[in-house]
């Protein structure tokens, strides 16, 4: 069976590179092409030596109809905009494309949903890794299992850079939280505190944004009892984790039909 070509976009970042890199080591999988935004200074460089692995032959470029000629999946961490004119391109191809972006509001979800039904293939999760989404499953679990009188209360720290707050991971875990107390998470998320709070609403879902240095990703999410506390973290310590995930999941929804997929979809976790 051909290898499974791919364009992976926002190439020239740090999310680009590991992802880039870490095609260079799965079967089955091959980098086609290479897209960044207008303007990016690493217009017109090999893909490979950005990601350290020395000349591939695949430049990165800034058109986006060259960029999808011939591929067969899309791997996009980047912003809401462009993941939202992606996902539209990959209806009118039928392509796979695997969302990692965060930030993104109701309107981005719904494009999402609709470019789904039009012919695209979407696995779109606010984390790739198998830890945060069985971390996920556990939460939910855990949610379901104890009463309103533990608080929950969901901290994460990233890294200087990151510019949404509170990550896709915290929201995810938020929802899986939710789901376990049959709740709506808008409606009774607190995502920040500040003077005179009054004291804490029962049944609400608690978040807390940490951010500095160079920091991957840490989430704990804790549930709060009257006279014991359980708290459930993971520690993301190499964004190849993010990246060979997303792998995992282009491969897997190369074989599905068109539709709107999660993290654990791909992982069958889904209860």
């Amino acid at each position: 069976m051909a290898d499974m070509k791919l364009c992976i976009t926002g190439a020239g970042g740090r999310m680009g590179a590991a992802l880039i890199s870490a095609i260079a080591n799965t079967d089955g999988i091959v980098v086609h092409s290479a897209l960044e935004r207008k303007g990016s200074r690493t217009i017109g460089q090999d893909a490979g030596i950005l990601a350290g692995l020395g000349t591939i032959g695949t430049i990165i470029n800034d058109n986006i109809e060259q960029a999808l000629e011939g591929v067969e999946g899309i791997i996009d961490f980047t912003i809401p905009a462009a993941s939202v004119a992606l996902a539209q391109k990959a209806a009118e191809r039928s392509l796979v494309h695997i969302i990692g972006t965060t930030g993104c509001d109701d309107e981005d979800e719904n494009a999402f949903a609709k470019a789904a039904k039009q012919g695209a293939r979407i696995v779109k999760s606010g984390n790739m890794s198998l830890g945060v989404n069985l971390l996920s499953v556990l939460v939910k679990k855990g949610a379901q299992a104890l009463g309103e009188e533990f608080d929950i209360e969901i901290l994460e720290m990233h890294h200087n850079q990151k510019i949404d707050a509170p990550s896709g991971t915290a929201l995810l875990l938020g929802e899986a939280a939710a789901a376990g107390r049959e709740i709506n998470l808008q409606e009774n998320a607190v995502k920040s505190r500040d003077g005179i709070t009054g004291k804490r609403k029962t049944g609400t879902i608690g978040f807390a944004t940490l951010r500095g240095g160079s920091v991957i990703g840490e989430h704990t999410v804790i549930f709060a009892g009257p006279s014991e506390r359980i708290e459930l973290s993971h520690i993301a310590q190499d964004r190849s984790l993010f990246a060979n995930g997303a792998l995992t999941a282009a491969l897997w929804a190369k074989e599905q039909p068109k539709g709107f997929y999660s993290m654990l979809d791909v992982l069958g976790l889904n209860t």
